[in-house]
């Protein structure tokens, strides 16, 4: 993860969903210490994770933000708001009405981020049709996901609304699963950032 930051990385990503093939919650004392002083703004990714959970997880690992990925409702995500920056991830699967899916969360989070509905809530690889998001009455600013690989500079480039706040990849540029490659992430990034 260090080396990540020195690409110019934001924000890294902590998946603690159990099921995932990325889970990170069983780590040491000492592992957990070398999370807390990474010079990044960490992301707690979890999936209908329980209040105490979450909060725990924010001070053992100095969480800049939580991701929730699963079913919460804005009842659950107010709760959070005033603890921990808050990002509500809406899933697309087709053709669907953004509008009436964000529309529970404009007032009780910091962020969207937009993803594609999976069985496995995300990591799937899969993109989804990006113009949905254009045409979105939005009042927060968010990521995009879903499926973003290395040979979408061009498309990102090309991708235009003005609450687009930053661009969220996982399983296109790993080795393995959690194990980034960094040439790759290195080469997107400088792209990204100079066209």
């Amino acid at each position: 993860m260090q080396q990540l930051q020195q690409q110019g990385v934001d924000y890294a990503g902590m998946i603690f969903y159990e099921k995932s093939k990325r889970f990170v919650g069983n780590l040491s004392d000492s592992e957990k210490e070398s999370f807390r002083r990474l010079p990044v703004k960490k992301i707690g990714v979890f999936v209908n994770a329980d209040y105490e959970t979450i909060i725990k997880a924010i001070a053992d690992y100095d969480l800049y933000a939580v991701q929730l990925h699963g079913d919460e409702t804005d009842e659950f995500c107010l709760q959070l708001m005033d603890k921990v920056t808050v990002i509500k991830v809406i899933r697309i699967a087709g053709e669907q009405d953004i509008n009436a899916l964000i529309a529970p969360f404009q007032a009780v989070c910091h962020y969207f981020l937009f993803d594609t509905d999976t069985a496995m809530y995300g990591g799937s690889g899969k993109k989804f049709d990006w113009k949905q998001i254009e045409e979105a009455k939005l009042e927060r600013p968010f990521f995009l996901s879903g499926g973003i690989g290395p040979d979408d500079v061009e498309n990102l480039h090309s991708f235009s609304h003005p609450l687009f706040h930053a661009v969220d990849v996982n399983s296109r540029f790993e080795i393995a699963p959690g194990l980034k490659d960094l040439a790759k992430t290195e080469q997107f990034i400088k792209r990204m950032r100079h066209g």
